[in-house]
């Protein structure tokens, strides 16, 4: 998983702030390195993949909710993915570091 290339892409595709953005890259790197996703899926998790998912939520959510949202639907599918859900949003301290 290339961070920088997930990075520009989200940018393209949502209105978010950097911090949003690197949270959210920061997580789905961490769970492309775990390796779930293929074991689960049977593909490894691309940035295509993320940018499609993410566009399938509901219209209105911000970048962290639709991770959250796309993480959700995996955790009942698999199991195992709430660990990499986002529990803070922008201008929280937690993404300030």
């Amino acid at each position: 998983m290339d961070a920088t290339h997930l990075d520009d892409a989200l940018r393209e595709a949502f209105d978010s702030p950097a911090a949003d953005r690197r949270v959210v890259v920061r997580q789905a790197t961490d769970l492309a390195a775990v390796g779930k996703p293929e074991a689960d899926r049977g593909v490894a998790l691309s940035v295509d993949d993320i940018v499609d998912n993410l566009q399938d939520a509901p219209d209105g959510a911000d970048l962290v909710d639709r991770w959250n949202w796309w993480l959700g639907a995996l955790e009942l599918a698999y199991g195992g993915y709430q660990h990499f859900t986002v529990q803070a949003k922008a201008g929280d301290p937690a993404l300030d570091t």
